[in-house]
């Protein structure tokens, strides 16, 4: 199969961006659904050790991707202890 794909790579050099993107996509995408799988304080992989992991975040840490106009810095704690 990669003799296959060399051929054509090399008979159509066109092709070699179309090849460098739609891996570059993805890899970025495997790597965006990695961090929301091992990040995300919404996904709880070990239930008897830590069943609620959204509990265990301080106000002023920051867990999202990306924020647009919150800092994170001067939040102050807004809920209970449990």
């Amino acid at each position: 199969m990669l003799s296959t794909v060399g051929r054509q790579l090399k008979s159509h050099p066109a092709l070699i961006p179309l090849f460098v993107f739609i891996g570059g996509g993805c890899t970025m995408s495997l790597t965006y659904l990695a961090r929301l799988a091992l990040r995300n304080p919404d996904v709880c992989w070990d239930k008897a050790n830590n069943p609620e992991p959204w509990n265990k975040l301080e106000p002023n840490q920051q867990y999202k991707f990306y924020t647009v106009n919150i800092d994170y810095t001067k939040l102050k704690k807004d809920r209970p202890d449990f």
